[in-house]
């Protein structure tokens, strides 16, 4: 290839105009740094899919001497915190469906009488699995612990009772997903990751392609109010979302045969967080200033919250700083919302507790998008 004619002075130019062209554009250089920065941090630090100390609720009907060895062995494995002693199975299956701990032990009457009566008593254990990955090494760890837990108490004349086999019967229940399908936890998690991409998308080009388009003039012309604007780009979509959902939930029946449970309230919950992701895209749009910044924006959000939203790697295997994050973004929360409620067959009272955050980050959101509104084309 002939390089006559190429002016190394005018090839300088360009480099430097295109050096001065990225300064300038301060958005998207923070993008270019910021996205890989995020995504070293949390595969580095946050992402973990051996999760520990997963919450553990005791249900004792016996205070044995055997029965407080394996609770100890229990916090001792590092799998599991014992977070609550209860004292009823109501209780217990309360604290299963709303999700506020991971594992649930119950320790039979006179567990420490049949055992020295070589009667092998049975310890229930039963585990929330609408996850499978988030349990699949606690109960690994839980039956191999039962080999040696009790050794330290079988001493002298109960030394006959240290057989190769552990001297009660470990009865393990996975509840809400005994098989371990993973499409049950995937299925209904894809719905909160596609409605958060397009959502946020659609609308996070919204203002920008008017201002584009010079369509913006005719807009700001007109006695329309800031309110009026944002909810009037948000309820058109808000349809386009239900038929998402319809399609997704369509599919997650006929073809994947996922437990369709309490379909009317989750389209009821779809609706806050359908609006809450449509008000982040109606605040990037607010912020960008053409429709390549409002798509990075669009990114650099979704990024976090398919990696901090238990959606891929299990919600309690990260660190509290990224479980933080992950709390305040509303695809963690719907998460838990449309596998509870499919899976679980959770009710209202069982999802208040997630739909409050959810309405809240989008009024906060929605504040921020309305303040950043201007009726100038500044």
């Amino acid at each position: 290839m002939s390089l006559r004619g190429f002016s190394w002075s005018r090839f300088i130019a360009m480099v430097v105009k295109e050096f001065i062209q990225m300064r300038r554009d301060r958005l998207t250089f923070a993008m270019m740094v910021g996205i890989p920065l995020i995504q070293l941090t949390l595969f580095g630090f946050a992402i973990n899919s051996d999760p520990k100390h997963l919450p553990t609720a005791v249900v004792t009907a016996d205070h044995s001497v055997f029965a407080r060895s394996f609770v100890a062995g229990l916090a001792h494995s590092g799998y599991f915190e014992i977070v609550q002693d209860l004292e009823t199975e109501s209780e217990a299956r309360r604290m299963l469906d709303t999700g506020e701990v991971q594992f649930v032990v119950t320790v039979p009457v006179d567990f420490g009488r049949k055992l020295l009566r070589g009667e092998r008593p049975v310890l229930l254990v039963e585990a929330d699995a609408t996850d499978p990955s988030a349990t699949s090494n606690a109960i690994t760890a839980l039956v191999t612990l039962g080999q040696t837990v009790l050794n330290r108490d079988l001493t002298g004349t109960l030394v006959a009772l240290q057989p190769r086999q552990p001297p009660y019967e470990l009865r393990i229940h996975r509840n809400y997903n005994p098989e371990g399908l993973t499409h049950y936890n995937i299925v209904p998690g894809l719905m909160g990751v596609i409605l958060t991409m397009t959502m946020i998308m659609m609308t996070g080009l919204a203002i920008t392609r008017e201002r584009e388009r010079g369509t913006m003039e005719n807009l700001l012309a007109t006695p329309v109010r800031p309110l009026e604007v944002t909810i009037g780009k948000i309820v058109p979509y808000i349809l386009v979302g239900y038929i998402q959902v319809s399609l997704i939930l369509l599919a997650a029946w006929a073809i994947f045969e996922v437990p369709m449970q309490g379909v009317a309230l989750l389209l009821l919950c779809v609706l806050a967080f359908v609006a809450a992701n449509l008000s982040v895209g109606i605040m990037f749009s607010t912020l960008a200033k053409n429709q390549m910044q409002a798509m990075q924006m669009t990114f650099f959000f979704f990024l976090p919250s398919i990696l901090l939203s238990g959606f891929m790697f299990p919600f309690r295997g990260m660190p509290q700083w990224a479980q933080a994050i992950g709390e305040i973004l509303p695809l963690t929360h719907f998460l838990r919302l449309v596998r509870g409620i499919l899976l679980k067959g959770n009710g209202v009272a069982e999802a208040l507790p997630h739909l409050w955050p959810i309405a809240l980050f989008m009024l906060v959101v929605m504040c921020v998008g309305l303040k950043r509104y201007r009726k100038t084309l500044d």
